[in-house]
């Protein structure tokens, strides 16, 4: 390599770092050199760069979505038994995974008793939804409420509001497994208002929609309320059967 050669490369490197075009910077000498071999044009040489960059891009954008989303431990939508529940609507469920409802900011309801399968499609769900660049929050419906009401006594309720309101997509899981009292049933609808025909949601539930009103400390008006709001661009979908967390858990 001639001095003038070295000082270029030099520079180039620099100036790659400063972009943070980091798959060309770790690919490029290679590559130069393997197509000088070929005699490859400069036009392939810098599609290939280009492309490289993109997808490494591409790669590093999903994977934060992933972190941001505080998803838990991967779960597949092919490695959920729709052979197990007596009964599961299964193209319904296939339909939300192709994402199209979310521009819509449509929402959905899964129905169904302790070890169907719930948080297994919810968490699968949430894993597709980010490969498809879609902004999403994972998180059960006690712990959401936890951090809100924690937020409201330190008076930092409105920040801590958006980030349950922002992204495209939450998911709220196990609604109804614990009770919640009269301050988290109010939080809880701010944030379903707060996303109305703005931004979709996506629950779990082992209750059905005429006992919400015990789930959140016997307020009927309240849950009613928050049933319109989710259903009135949304769907039910009802899982019924026993649960198998007795052999492989998938809730």
């Amino acid at each position: 390599m001639t001095p003038r050669e070295k000082k270029l490369h030099e520079q180039l490197q620099k100036d790659l770092q400063q972009l943070k075009l980091t798959s060309i910077l770790e690919q490029y000498s290679d590559l130069l050199d393997e197509t000088a071999r070929k005699n490859t044009s400069m036009l392939e040489v810098l599609s290939i760069l280009i492309g490289s960059e993109a997808t490494a891009r591409s790669e590093r954008a999903m994977q934060r979505r992933i972190a941001q989303a505080r998803l838990p431990r991967r779960k597949m939508l092919e490695d959920y038994n729709f052979e197990f529940p007596k009964k599961i609507p299964k193209q319904k469920v296939l339909r939300l995974f192709d994402c199209e409802f979310v521009s819509k900011h449509q929402c959905a309801v899964l129905i169904g008793g302790t070890g169907t399968g719930k948080t297994h499609l919810l968490t699968a769900l949430g894993y597709v939804a980010c490969e498809k660049g879609i902004r999403v929050r994972f998180t059960r419906v006690i712990d959401m409420i936890n951090v809100l009401t924690t937020a409201q006594i330190n008076g930092t309720l409105e920040k801590r509001l958006r980030e349950f309101v922002r992204p495209e997509l939450l998911l709220l899981d196990e609604l109804g497994y614990l009770p919640i009292d009269k301050r988290g049933a109010d939080l809880m609808f701010q944030v379903v208002a707060a996303r109305y025909e703005s931004g979709s949601i996506v629950v779990t539930t082992n209750r059905k929609f005429r006992e919400w009103g015990k789930t959140f400390d016997v307020d009927n008006t309240l849950a009613t309320a928050m049933i319109d709001r989710l259903m009135h661009h949304g769907e039910a979908i009802l899982i019924e059967g026993e649960s198998y967390r007795t052999g492989d858990s998938s809730d």
